[in-house]
């Protein structure tokens, strides 16, 4: 008798860490971090036409503490890093960050001393969304491998537990 014999129809087996990791998918709270002109690109994601709320993510969040994702949208100044750094540090565990535009990921054509050249330089970036700026069908593309990605995470311990 083989093991699909044996369970009665109607069950489902998986892992804790499967089920968990599928239900952060569909409930991503992003925090906005709207820097430049990738935010209007952001803003028109979570807009009707493209509709975000098909992956749970409709509301974005204006607390830190009530978000798990982060898309830094634009260029980051070296004025605005510490707040990024301040406001990452403040969302809740686990938590994840897109990085969207050339900007965001690299400085874009603002080599300067002003303008941070990459954001992962201030937060740990889990996806870089690339565009001048991104078209929002690029940043759902990008929110899709994060979902891949977290799909794939093996559970971290909780710090302080």
């Amino acid at each position: 008798m083989g093991l699909e014999e044996k369970i009665p129809s109607g069950i489902l087996l998986t892992t804790v860490e499967r089920i968990v990791n599928w239900s952060r998918t569909g409930s991503l709270w992003p925090a906005t971090f709207g820097l430049a002109c990738c935010a209007i690109e952001m803003m028109s994601t979570g807009a009707s036409h493209h509709d975000l709320a098909r992956f749970g993510m409709e509301v974005f969040r204006a607390s830190p503490r009530q978000a798990d994702l982060m898309i830094v949208a634009g260029r980051v100044s070296q004025k605005m890093a510490p707040v990024l750094r301040q406001i990452y540090d403040q969302m809740a565990e686990p938590k994840w960050v897109i990085s969207m535009g050339v900007c965001a990921s690299a400085g874009g054509m603002f080599n300067n001393y002003a303008i941070v050249q990459g954001v992962d330089q201030v937060v740990p970036v889990d996806m870089y969304v690339g565009g001048c700026p991104p078209r929002p069908e690029q940043l759902m593309q990008g929110i899709l491998k994060l979902h891949d990605k977290i799909r794939s995470e093996h559970l971290r311990p909780v710090a302080g537990v």
